[in-house]
């Protein structure tokens, strides 16, 4: 069935915001006299939300609530000064979405980053789009792979999930997928290799955005 909605993670997806979580992250362990991590450490932490990726920042001994807690403070003062100072679309992203809108598709987003942070992003780099939703995470809502932010945007799209398609970089991102009970396409271009991907479920896969507008032809 051809796809009507196609939602899309956001970090490693359509955003390449390593290097501006990485340095908030690092600022936060600074804050609490904590060693540092190089950027390529961040590819592993970012997936499962604010709270686990901090802890996994931290000492194994500091992983307490009340650390993460105090942490998340300073991540977030640095993070909201700092977010787009060196985040930047991915090739053709930029493109796919304009192109997808004007094709008559409905694009969302659904990201494990804190609500807020997501819609400031999406709204900086994608003022353009009219996405019928953009969901992080918010209280009161389960994280990712949890299904419940894929249902809540389908409902609002109002389509079957045989019309949806979700993209994403992850396992986390597959896992999420075939709790939804809807289609996946694993993106390369992200922070996790294929292999992650694949263990998780993934067995459709894209290198490029060209590649991902081929894929949706297919359906």
């Amino acid at each position: 069935m051809q796809k009507k909605l196609i939602i899309f993670d956001l970090d490693g997806t359509l955003l390449d915001t390593v290097h501006d979580i990485a340095a908030s992250v690092n600022y936060a362990l600074e804050q609490n006299k904590f060693p540092t991590h190089p950027v390529d450490a961040y590819y592993s932490f970012i997936g499962n939300g604010l709270d686990k990726m901090l802890e996994r920042a931290l000492p194994e001994n500091h992983r307490k609530n009340e650390e993460i807690a105090l942490m998340r403070v300073y991540f977030i003062e640095h993070y909201y000064k700092h977010s787009d100072d060196l985040t930047q679309p991915y090739a053709g992203i930029n493109d796919l979405l304009e192109k997808l809108q004007a094709e008559g598709y409905q694009l969302a987003v659904a990201s494990n980053k804190v609500h807020e942070g997501t819609t400031q992003l999406v709204e900086r780099f994608f003022p353009n789009i009219r996405f019928v939703a953009v969901f992080g995470q918010r209280q009161g809502h389960k994280a990712k792979p949890d299904a419940g932010i894929l249902n809540e945007i389908i409902a609002l799209a109002g389509v079957e999930k045989n019309a949806v398609l979700y993209v994403g970089d992850s396992g986390v991102d597959a896992a999420t997928a075939i709790n939804a009970d809807v289609d996946f396409a694993g993106v390369l271009w992200g922070f996790r290799p294929r292999t992650e991907l694949a263990i998780s479920g993934a067995k459709t896969f894209v290198a490029n955005c060209d590649e991902l507008y081929a894929l949706l032809a297919q359906y």
